[in-house]
């Protein structure tokens, strides 16, 4: 969902979610999560990576960006689009350029 229309209240299912549509739906539930709250405590680059074990191929690494804004937005911070958090993810992976 676009993070400007996500409601808080109203989040029940995991399209309710900042940025998650019908595909990344279906990525979540083939890791195991059926509901947002299941997203409470989980690391976004362990998401990302168990994601391209079970799908035997390297998914976009913006993936991890979409992990970190739905992490993030169940730990209570406010829904930003995805793309806001390309720059913590290249630092973190150190792919930022000198």
């Amino acid at each position: 969902m676009n993070p400007a229309k996500v409601v808080r209240a109203e989040v029940k299912q995991l399209t309710d979610l900042p940025n998650i549509g019908k595909a990344c739906a279906a990525d979540l539930r083939l890791l195991g999560i059926d509901k947002p709250e299941q997203l409470l405590g989980q690391n976004p680059y362990d998401l990302y990576q168990a994601l391209n074990h079970l799908t035997g191929k390297t998914h976009d690494p913006c993936m991890i960006e979409v992990f970190i804004s739905i992490t993030r937005f169940m730990a209570g911070e406010d829904a930003k689009p995805w793309w806001f958090y390309t720059d913590e993810r290249k630092n973190a992976l150190g792919q930022t350029k000198p």
